[in-house]
C-alpha cells in the first residue's frame, strides 16, 4: 500500500474545520543567514531506565530477534534513516550510580546491578561501554558519556576517560585491549555528572561549581582525542544555577552547560496527564507549555551572554520532551506512554525553537530513544514501531548543518485556559550547502487553516521542489502494533511559488516542510 495515497482521504477529517481559515504574511530572510544549525541540535538519549537499553535496544547475543552483536537490527537501520548525530548514555539519573568497570569485560563476569532510581529491577551489565561505542560507531554517530559524579570518583571518571581513548601503553588501555578493542575510540562529548541538583546528589549550584572543577581537572584529552566538556547546568527555570556555573567555572573550563525541561498537561509535577486520553483543554495546556522552552533558552542565554559575549559555550538542552502518566499496565518507574499527534507537534515546535536559537544551542536530546517517555521506537518481543516523534526528526534532518536564514512573521496568539499564550504558527527555515532552501512550518491551531504568504528577502529564482507533511485524523491518533501507520510522513502539494512568492494552505495540527530551490 502507498501511505502517501491516504493523504486525501486523510484530509477529508479536517473538512468540517476547513471554513475557519486565517491569513499570515512571513518573511524569511535568505540574504542573513549568520549562524549555523548544528546537526546535534537533533540528538538522542538512550538511559538505563526500564525497557529504553534492555528489551529495547539491546536483545543480546543469542536473540531470535535479528540483531547486530545483540543490538536489534531493525532500530539501527531506522536511526541511520534520520541521520542520528549523536546519542546520550547511560543517565539521565542512572548515570550517577553507573560504575563503568561493571559493564566491561567477559560476558558471564560483570556483577548484576539494582536500578535504584527506576523501578528497583535488576540489570546484569551486559550492555556496557564496548556495547554503546560499537552502536555508535554503526551509526557512524558521536557518543555522549554522561559520568558519574553523585556516587562515583574522579578516580573513576579519569580512568573511564583513559580507557576509552588512550592509544598508549598504560594500565586502562591494556586492558581496553584484554577486552577486545585494540584502536581507542574517539569520545568528544563528556558530561560531567547529570542533574546534580537532584538525583545527581541534591547539591547547590556552588558545591556542584567547585565539584566540577576537580572532576575536570583529571579529564584528559589523550592523542588527538579532545573533550567537549558539559556542565551539569539548570533545572528548568533555576536561572541562580545557571549564574553560578557560569560565574564560578572559568570559561576555558567548559565548552557547554546543559538544561532540562519536560513539557506536560497536568498542574502539578507527578499528575502528567494521560498520553492519549486527552481533550482539546489538554492539548492546548501542552502546547503552551512546550512553548515555554522559547523563554528559558532565551532567559538562559541572556545570562550566558554576559560571561560569555563570544558565545563560546553552548547550551546543551540534553534532555527535553513530553512527560505523561504511566501506560496503564505498565510498570510505573518504566515511564512508557504511548506517542500522538500531538507529540510530533511538541517534538517540531522544540526544534524550531533550537534552530532557531542555533547561536547558542549546540546540541539538544529528546528523552529517550526506545520505550521511555517521548520516543522514537516502540518495541514488543520481535515488533518494533516508529512513533508520530520518529517523522519528526525524519523530516527535519534537512536543517542539519544548513544555515539559519531569520524568519519575520505577525503570528496571532492562542491561549489555553490557564492564560498562557503561545504562537498559532511556529517556524524555522535554513539553506544547505547546495543552496536548497527548507522551510518548516508548524500550525498549532485544531480548528483553522492557515492561508500562508511567504516573500523570500535578498534572493530571486527560487522554485517549489518538493513538500511533506505530518498529519493525522484526530489529535489522538498514533501508531499501534496493529496499526503503525497511523501517523507518518506524507508527500505535500498545497503550496505553490509564484512571483517570488510562496503560498501555502497549512491544514489544521500540522507539521510541514517544504524544499525550494
Amino acid at each position: 500500500m502507498n501511505i502517501r495515497s491516504l493523504l486525501p482521504a486523510l484530509m477529508l477529517g479536517f473538512s468540517a474545520d476547513l471554513s475557519a481559515q486565517s491569513t499570515l504574511l512571513l518573511t524569511v530572510h535568505a540574504d542573513r543567514g549568520e549562524h549555523t544549525i548544528s546537526r546535534h541540535i537533533y540528538g538522542h538519549f538512550a538511559e538505563h531506565l526500564g525497557r529504553g537499553i534492555y528489551g529495547g535496544i539491546w536483545v543480546g547475543e543469542d536473540s531470535s530477534i535479528p540483531h547486530i552483536d545483540g543490538v536489534r537490527k531493525d532500530i539501527v537501520e531506522a536511526l541511520k534513516q534520520i541521520k542520528i548525530p549523536n546519542l546520550r548514555w547511560p543517565g539521565g539519573c542512572s548515570a550517577d550510580e553507573y560504575h563503568w568497570m561493571d559493564g566491561i569485560g567477559p560476558r558471564e563476569q560483570p556483577p548484576k546491578m539494582i536500578n535504584t532510581h527506576w523501578g528497583g529491577v535488576t540489570e546484569d551489565n551486559s550492555f556496557g561501554t564496548h556495547e554503546f561505542l560499537n552502536l555508535c560507531e554503526w551509526l557512524e554517530t558521536e557518543p555522549y558519556i554522561c559520568s558519574n559524579v553523585g556516587s562515583g570518583t574522579v578516580e573513576e571518571m579519569s580512568k573511564w576517560v583513559e580507557y576509552i581513548t588512550f592509544e598508549g601503553e598504560s594500565p586502562m588501555a591494556n586492558l581496553r585491549r584484554q577486552n577486545g578493542r585494540q584502536e581507542p575510540w574517539k569520545v568528544k562529548y563528556w558530561g560531567v555528572g547529570n542533574e546534580n541538583w537532584g538525583c545527581g546528589g541534591n547539591m547547590t549550584a556552588e558545591y556542584y561549581a567547585g565539584e566540577y572543577r576537580r572532576y575536570n581537572t583529571y579529564a584528559r584529552n589523550y592523542g588527538e582525542n579532545r573533550l567537549f566538556r558539559i556542565v551539569g547546568g539548570p533545572n528548568v527555570d533555576d536561572y541562580h544555577w545557571m549564574e553560578v556555573m557560569m560565574k564560578n567555572i572559568p570559561t576555558g573550563q567548559k565548552n557547554g552547560v546543559s538544561l532540562h525541561y519536560y513539557t506536560y498537561p497536568g498542574d502539578t509535577w507527578g499528575k502528567w496527564g494521560s498520553a492519549i486520553d486527552f481533550d482539546e483543554t489538554d492539548y492546548y495546556r501542552t502546547i503552551a507549555r512546550t512553548f515555554y522552552m522559547e523563554e528559558l533558552v532565551s532567559k538562559h542565554s541572556a545570562i550566558m551572554d554576559r560571561y560569555d559575549p563570544q558565545k563560546r559555550v553552548k547550551l546543551i538542552v540534553d534532555e527535553w520532551g513530553a512527560w505523561y502518566d504511566p501506560h496503564p499496565g505498565s510498570v510505573i518507574g518504566f515511564l512508557e506512554q504511548q506517542n500522538t499527534m500531538r507529540d510530533a507537534i511538541v517534538a517540531a515546535v522544540n526544534l524550531n525553537i533550537f534552530n532557531n536559537h542555533c547561536d547558542r544551542v549546540h546540541m539538544a536530546n529528546i528523552a529517550q530513544l526506545v520505550n521511555v517517555l517521548q520516543a522514537l521506537f516502540l518495541t514488543n518481543e520481535e515488533k518494533m514501531i516508529r512513533t508520530p516523534t520518529y517523522h519528526v526528526f525524519d523530516m527535519y534532518q534537512v536543517h542539519h548543518d544548513a544555515v539559519l536564514l531569520p524568519v519575520t512573521m505577525p503570528v496571532k496568539m492562542l491561549a489555553d485556559d490557564r492564560g498562557m499564550t503561545f504562537p498559532q504558527v511556529s517556524a524555522s527555515a535554513s539553506k544547505n550547502a547546495e543552496g536548497k532552501i527548507h522551510l518548516s512550518l508548524v500550525n498549532t491551531d485544531l480548528s483553522e487553516t492557515i492561508a500562508l504568504t511567504c516573500s523570500l528577502e535578498g534572493t530571486s529564482g527560487f522554485t517549489g521542489e518538493m513538500g511533506q507533511i505530518i498529519l493525522a485524523k484526530n489529535i489522538q491518533d498514533y501508531n499501534s502494533f496493529d496499526q503503525p501507520n497511523q501517523v507518518v510522513m506524507y508527500e505535500f502539494t498545497d503550496f505553490q511559488m509564484e512571483d517570488g512568492l510562496l503560498t501555502v494552505n497549512l491544514p489544521a495540527a500540522s507539521i510541514v516542510t517544504i524544499a525550494l530551490k
